[in-house]
C-alpha cells in the first residue's frame, strides 16, 4: 500500500513538474522538438551561432523559434531588432532573413550604418521600408517582450539555445552551452 501511494504521489509530481514548464520552452503545436534560441543581433557568438543552428533545423526538420534578446552593452543591437520585427511584419520568414543579413555584414554595420543595410535588404526582397520604421512603437514592443520573456527565463546571456520537446517526462527542454553539442543534444531529446 506503501509503495502505490508512493509511486501516486512521485506520478503527480513529475506531472506536475512537465505542466511548470514554461510555453516559450515548448515546440509549437504539430512538432515534437524545436530549437529556441535567444538572440543578440551584435552578439558576435550569435553570429558564430546562427547558421549552425538554421542548418540544424533544416538536418532534423525542426522549427528554429528565435528571439531578440539586444544586450545594453551593443549599440545599434536594438534598433536591428526593431527593423528585423518590420520585416517580420511581412513574413516571419523575412525577419529571419534580414537576422542573418544582419549577421552575415555584423563586422560592418555601425549605429550609422544600420539603416543603409535594412534599405539594401528592403530594396534587394522588394519590400519598402518606410522613413520612420516604428511610429507607434509596436515593434519596439515586440522586442521588449522577448526580452522580457528571456529575463523571466532567466536568460543571461547570448546565444542561448534550448532543444525542446513535448515530453511530459524526462528533460523538456536541454540547455545547448557548447554548440559542438547541438546535434548530441536533439539526438538525445529525441530519444527521450
Amino acid at each position: 500500500m506503501k509503495i502505490s501511494l508512493l509511486f501516486s504521489v512521485l506520478l503527480l509530481s513529475l506531472s506536475s513538474l512537465a505542466q511548470d514548464v514554461p510555453a516559450a520552452l515548448r515546440p509549437p503545436k504539430g512538432s515534437s522538438v524545436a530549437i529556441v534560441v535567444f538572440e543578440d543581433l551584435q552578439c558576435p557568438m550569435c553570429r558564430r551561432a546562427a547558421p549552425q543552428v538554421s542548418q540544424a533545423g533544416q538536418t532534423y526538420k525542426i522549427p528554429v523559434i528565435r528571439h531578440d534578446f539586444p544586450l545594453p552593452m551593443h549599440n545599434w543591437s536594438l534598433n536591428a531588432a526593431i527593423m528585423a520585427r518590420y520585416f517580420d511584419s511581412h513574413s516571419k520568414a523575412l525577419g529571419n532573413s534580414f537576422r542573418d543579413y544582419i549577421f552575415e555584414h555584423q563586422l560592418e554595420v555601425f549605429p550609422n550604418t544600420l539603416r543603409g543595410f535594412a534599405e539594401k535588404f528592403a530594396s534587394d526582397h522588394k519590400v519598402e521600408l518606410p522613413f520612420v520604421v516604428d511610429p507607434t512603437g509596436k515593434f519596439a514592443a515586440e522586442v521588449n517582450a522577448d526580452k522580457d520573456l528571456g529575463k523571466s527565463l532567466n536568460v543571461d546571456h547570448t546565444p542561448t539555445i534550448w532543444v525542446v520537446s513535448d515530453k511530459k517526462a524526462g528533460s523538456p527542454y536541454v540547455e545547448v552551452k557548447d554548440l559542438s553539442q547541438l546535434y548530441a543534444t536533439i539526438d538525445a531529446v529525441k530519444k527521450q
